[in-house]
């Protein structure tokens, strides 16, 4: 069977869902295929779902401010509910706390250009805003099964405050929010759907196949997530990538809360971050430190799906010296999901090699944030590299609509240098 749309989506986690909504509110004929049996169901799922501003570059910076902005106003960014119901943006505020590689300085200024409120934290005023946090200093991050992790702290260290970030509370539900939206517009979604293959002809794709379906397209966009490098295999496409992206195992674990509703905390000093969930329990996550080993995947579908011991210690036990109140059990309670991470953590959101053959990849970790306006994004660079523009010469602009924010979309470019970014799930 052949079906014809205008765009095919593959991938529909909440990066895709975004994609897809943007194309069918501007009246394109939009399919999304997924592998899965729903909506959010990878790396969506495994996300912590935190909305903060620090990021490396002032397109990243003014990205996050322009979503906080959307996630605050979903339904109307949705044009509706789905079935009565939304995820829901928790402002709780957000700690970087200070360590030597970041560039406060830097930072604040970026936080200047885009308009983020932001404060300069002594670390007796952490102290005093945040009881039940012991601001002190252990960088760098130690492994928690050396000695040198248990020496006392060589110090006190304060941080930068942005009363504006938090996290949504339920990253599948996102997800889904976006595919209903979506829907209402008239896209279609086919679950279960393995692309196969990817059909070219005279250097421009055609279509995606999936079993016996083709779906015949001058415009893919690949968002398979951890996927994302076999389906770029099946498009024939990745050799002229100057970043590149691959699987990555994570976990992230919660604890049980010790009766005080704390704000995101980035802790790069002891290698960690952590946020209140909706139950008050803390949802712990790491922050790829030297000492700790990346579980990298040849095979995104090979991997253990339990929460492993040596991981929930690495991580706790972090939180547990900048918490001192939060108890540590002895039994991981946590969420495994594969992260599909870009060579320096901040992704691509581009054209490729192949006419009409698009990808928004490498955003696990630190883009969930971002998918209100990553749709916009893809909309903005399909839609100007198809009238002609050569987006690799001459990056694509794109207007933010809440802040009126102007960013070059060639900061996410597949023929970047590295960015200067944190190195971690931080970006």
């Amino acid at each position: 069977m052949s079906t014809a749309r205008d765009v095919v989506v593959i991938g529909a986690g909440v990066i895709g869902c975004s994609i897809a909504y943007e194309f069918a509110k501007a009246g394109r004929r939009v399919v999304v295929l997924d592998r899965a049996q729903g909506p959010g169901m990878g790396s969506t799922s495994a996300s912590s779902a935190v909305v903060r501003f620090n990021y490396s570059t002032f397109t990243g910076v003014a990205a996050a401010w322009e979503s906080k902005h959307l996630w605050v106003d979903w339904e109307d960014h949705l044009g509706g509910t789905d079935d009565g119901s939304l995820a829901r943006f928790h402002r709780t505020g957000g700690l970087l706390l200070d360590v030597p590689g970041i560039d406060v300085e830097r930072s604040c200024r970026l936080f200047d250009e885009a308009g983020v409120p932001y404060e300069r934290w002594t670390a007796a005023y952490v102290r005093d805003r945040v009881p039940g946090l012991a601001p002190g200093r252990y960088y760098p991050p130690k492994a928690v099964t050396s000695d040198e992790f248990w020496a006392p702290a060589s110090g006190e260290i304060g941080g930068t405050w942005t009363p504006d970030a938090g996290f949504i509370d339920d990253p599948a539900f996102a997800a889904h929010n976006l595919m209903a939206a979506a829907k209402r517009r008239g896209a279609e979604f086919r679950f279960g759907a393995a692309v196969t293959a990817i059909d070219s002809r005279g250097g421009r794709v055609v279509g995606v196949r999936t079993g016996a379906t083709t779906y015949s397209s001058d415009v893919v966009i690949n968002v398979a997530g951890p996927h994302s490098g076999v389906v770029n295999d099946l498009a024939g496409v990745g050799e002229e990538f100057r970043i590149t992206t691959r699987p990555l195992r994570q976990e992230v674990h919660e604890l049980p809360g010790d009766g005080r509703s704390y704000p995101l905390v980035a802790d790069l000093d002891l290698g960690s971050y952590f946020r209140t969930t909706p139950t008050g329990n803390v949802l712990v996550g790491g922050v790829e430190p030297e000492c700790d080993p990346l579980h990298w995947l040849d095979d995104p579908d090979d991997f253990a799906d339990r929460a492993t011991t040596a991981v929930y210690e690495s991580q706790t036990y972090r939180v547990a010296r900048r918490l001192p109140d939060v108890g540590v059990p002895p039994s991981p309670r946590g969420v495994v999901g594969v992260y599909d991470v870009s060579t320096d953590w901040t992704p691509i959101y581009d054209k490729t090699g192949l006419d009409g053959y698009y990808v928004a990849i490498g955003t696990s970790g630190n883009q969930f944030k971002n998918a209100p306006v990553v749709g916009a994004f893809l909309h903005a660079i399909v839609t100007g590299t198809e009238a002609g523009v050569d987006h690799d010469a001459q990056p694509i602009e794109h207007k933010l609509s809440r802040t009126g924010l102007l960013v070059s979309l060639g900061a996410y470019s597949r023929l970047r240098d590295p960015a200067d970014s944190a190195g971690n799930v931080l970006g």
